[in-house]
């Protein structure tokens, strides 16, 4: 049977996958999250023509002539502004981000201004200079921040200059990791004789944590059917279940038989994939199933290609994760065989902006050292000819 290519299997993984339901989200807690409705401004920033340096607020009528003498009737602070309105031959001394006095269309900045007592002397100024007027900033009911936007730092800080104290964000996708293998133990344990350390679920936990799910734990099966299905039954309200190991069509690989008779539909279980050949995906009920390779350098791999799409489908994300950036090779290609290679690369951008990226020498997906030098994949499609250096190829940059 001809293994099913990796476009094809991405096709079905995110087929009918819409994003979760909104929450209200306090903003101080908003920030890494996706953003599920359209924010309009609730407020006009500034609200008020403001001064946008420290100085003297002026008509541009009485400053035609230079030097200029003017009396001084007040003061203009940020948060206590000028209460009257400001008449021929008449100044009102203000700060930064203050309101203009009204009758005031210019300030005349005190590094050219002498004052004495209740009397300035302007000695330079621009009519209609250092005045940030009402609105320009933004309007109230301006769409500031759209759907699918993930909220940095920089969309926090706005929405709260929106007057914002919640915010609407999809729900984090809940993604149940269950690992599998007889050999496995938890990081720190002490390693009986044939025992390696888990770690291929810790490294996916970091995975769908940075990309804006939240990852359940739920531990390390034995290779037995029933092991499988106590531990899978305590991850049910997931939205995904991803299963490490398990997957390949070995007396231990339990994982499909198992969760099928817990009613997993099976979708597709072997890819045109390297590393990631034995990659199971279903449905048990409403939830998700990804089941990955024991290698944990293939379950990262493919939770690059498969589950942060499914995240960012689950989120509602609009950030485009399909077509690959290009580098430029800075050695050559042997010919591809007929799998879809994920080669491991690392890189570096040169001063005329190019990216140039360089095969790990090993592409054995047992190597976890070598895989955390690397910044990038090579993409490599089945059957593709042997390529020279300097050859423009499409890459998948690697995800913290």
């Amino acid at each position: 049977m001809a293994l099913l290519p990796v476009d094809d299997a991405l096709a079905l993984v995110l087929k009918d996958l819409t994003p979760l339901e909104v929450e209200q989200v306090p903003l101080a807690e908003a920030h890494g999250r996706v953003l599920a409705e359209d924010l309009a401004a609730t407020m006009t920033q500034p609200p008020f023509d403001a001064s946008a340096m420290d100085g003297y607020a002026v008509r541009a009528a009485d400053i035609a002539a230079l030097p200029a003498t003017l009396k001084l009737i007040g003061e203009s602070a940020a948060g206590a502004g000028f209460e009257g309105r400001l008449g021929p031959g008449e100044a009102v001394r203000i700060f930064t981000g203050a309101p203009v006095p009204d009758g005031a269309d210019t300030i005349a900045i005190q590094e050219d201004v002498e004052e004495s007592g209740d009397t300035i002397v302007v000695k330079e100024a621009e009519p209609g200079r250092h005045i940030r007027p009402r609105g320009q900033d933004f309007k109230k009911g301006e769409v500031l921040l759209s759907a699918g936007r993930r909220l940095g730092s920089r969309e926090v800080m706005l929405a709260a200059a929106m007057n914002y104290a919640q915010l609407p964000a999809t729900a984090k996708p809940k993604v149940a990791i269950l690992a599998t293998g007889d050999e496995l133990v938890p990081p720190g344990s002490e390693l009986g004789r044939d025992q390696i350390v888990a770690s291929g679920g810790y490294g996916l936990a970091a995975l769908v944590s940075a990309h804006g799910g939240e990852a359940i734990r739920l531990g390390i099966a034995k290779d037995e059917t029933r092991s499988i299905v106590t531990l899978a039954r305590a991850g049910v309200g997931a939205d995904i279940l991803v299963t490490i190991g398990g997957a390949s069509v070995g007396e231990r690989d339990l994982v499909a038989s198992a969760l099928q008779g817990e009613g997993l539909k099976l979708t597709f279980s072997k890819l045109a994939m390297r590393p990631g050949k034995p990659v199971l995906y279903g449905r048990l009920g409403s939830q998700r199933v990804l089941g990955l390779p024991g290698n944990p350098v293939s379950v990262l791999v493919c939770a690059q290609v498969f589950l942060v799409p499914m995240l960012y489908a689950l989120l509602g994300l609009t950030e485009d994760r399909h077509p690959q950036p290009e580098a430029v090779l800075g050695a050559p290609l042997d010919a591809n065989g007929p799998r879809q290679h994920y080669m491991r690369a690392t890189s570096i951008w040169c001063e005329n902006g190019e990216r140039i990226v360089r095969p790990l020498p090993s592409q054995d997906s047992s190597l976890m050292a070598a895989f955390a030098e690397a910044d990038c994949l090579i993409l490599r499609k089945p059957g593709a000819h042997a390529l020279p250096q300097g050859t423009r190829v499409k890459i998948l940059p690697l995800s913290s």
